[in-house]
């Protein structure tokens, strides 16, 4: 199998005209379309018509993000074995798309792959990334992988899980105020020649080259259980959301799928920088975001790629609360997956749309897992006496909560 990238060039997504060299990454986005308000992304473009035959054939040889090498840009950081993620079926049609199974835990590590790649390709001496959580881990672990200096900009309240996983990785960790991230981000930048593998602009535009890493949720999907009636995916700047809208219209690009997939971003009802860039047919806002413990997705701002992504599936943004999060993650404890709450957000804005609105099968993403949560390792259970009245007065308190879950394929 071919495993040479077919990436030729960067694409405005402001404006499809207008085009510029595969390198350097353009890490602010589109310098011909964006205005001092809105920032908008470049994608990357490929030899479509080059594509070898048999890529997407489940015979086909590879492993991870390597299998899709051709159709993603160049692959010069070592992986770490990420994707091939499986789809855990809740029934009723509904599955998940496990991405806690990843080597840091998440969905982050698709990307990073490729842009800790782009790191390597233009000879930075490190990467530099802002993060209080699923992303900086990850930026760090394949900095590490591929012999890199990783800086995390984090916040002072990072969840200890996420603060293990830097320094495990030998990251500069360094706790700073959410409003002091980006400027020094482009100032470690621009003084050690780190490469940003995080957002540097107004509204969102992030790394061009990583983005292209989630475009093989929906390869694995497709090569699964082909293409799924619709996508519900947990948003915060919207980057999943267009890599899995971008993967499925390249399939369909290419004659193997008959359509996308409807897609649904699924933000907290505590911001929705997406919802609001629906709502008032802009390409990119930015919100106030209030109290809610989905910090993973808790995003002010937004992204042109997220627009674009609905826009082209028929999709819709939906807003879930804390409470739908939970009842979420619950059912999902339920099914043996423990997730992140934001990483429930898939299945709360599936529940609250109704499933029965479909007559296909439903897939919901789920990015993270639990560790990752901030409320992780403050639990604590008081000691039990280990005489048996006791131990059966404890049974007969923690009665089973709701039934289990159907077995998947079981109808109602």
């Amino acid at each position: 199998m071919a495993t040479d990238s077919l990436a030729t060039a960067q694409r405005s997504l402001g404006d499809p005209s207008a085009t510029y060299p595969l390198w350097p990454p353009l890490t602010q986005g589109c310098p011909r379309t964006s205005t001092a308000t809105v920032s908008y992304p470049v994608e990357v473009d490929y030899a479509y018509d080059r594509v070898p035959a048999g890529l997407f054939d489940r015979t086909a040889g590879g492993h991870g993000l390597d299998r899709w090498a051709p159709l993603l840009p160049p692959l010069a950081a070592p992986g770490l074995g990420e994707g091939r993620t499986p789809l855990v079926d809740l029934g009723d049609g509904v599955l998940v798309k496990d991405e806690s199974r990843n080597p840091t835990w998440s969905h982050k590590d698709r990307l990073n792959r490729c842009a800790v790649g782009a790191a390597v390709a233009t000879g930075a001496p490190g990467v530099v990334v802002a993060s209080s959580g699923n992303h900086g881990a990850s930026a760090a672990a394949y900095a590490a992988r591929a012999g890199l200096r990783c800086v995390v900009l984090t916040s002072p309240g990072a969840p200890p899980a996420v603060v293990s996983f830097l320094h495990a990785y030998g990251a500069v960790v360094l706790p700073v105020p959410v409003e002091a991230r980006r400027p020094l981000l482009r100032r470690i930048s621009a003084e050690y020649g780190y490469h940003p593998v995080s957002n540097l602009t107004p509204t969102h535009t992030g790394h061009p080259f990583g983005v292209e890493g989630y475009k093989t949720v929906a390869y694995e999907i497709f090569g699964d259980i082909g293409v799924p009636e619709a996508v519900f995916v947990p948003t915060g700047y919207g980057e999943l959301l267009f890599g899995i809208g971008k993967g499925f219209a390249e399939l369909h690009r290419l004659g193997l799928a008959p359509a996308v997939p409807r897609l649904f971003s699924c933000e907290p009802a505590a911001g929705g920088p997406l919802a609001a860039a629906i709502r008032r047919d802009r390409p990119a806002v930015t919100v106030p975001v209030g109290t809610t413990a989905a910090y993973s997705i808790a995003c002010r701002v937004g992204g042109y790629r997220g627009v674009l992504a609905l826009r082209g599936s028929r999709g819709e943004p939906l807003l879930v609360t804390d409470a739908e999060l939970a009842t979420a993650r619950d059912e999902l404890a339920r099914a043996g997956l423990w997730t992140e709450l934001s990483s429930a957000a898939g299945l709360a804005g599936l529940r609250q749309y109704g499933a029965h609105r479909f007559e296909g099968r439903m897939v919901c993403v789920s990015t993270s897992s639990g560790f990752k949560d901030a409320a992780v390792g403050s639990l604590r259970v008081a000691p039990v006496a280990p005489d048996w009245d006791t131990v059966r007065r404890r049974l007969d308190e923690d009665r089973p909560g709701p039934a289990p879950l159907r077995s998947p394929g079981q109808t109602r």
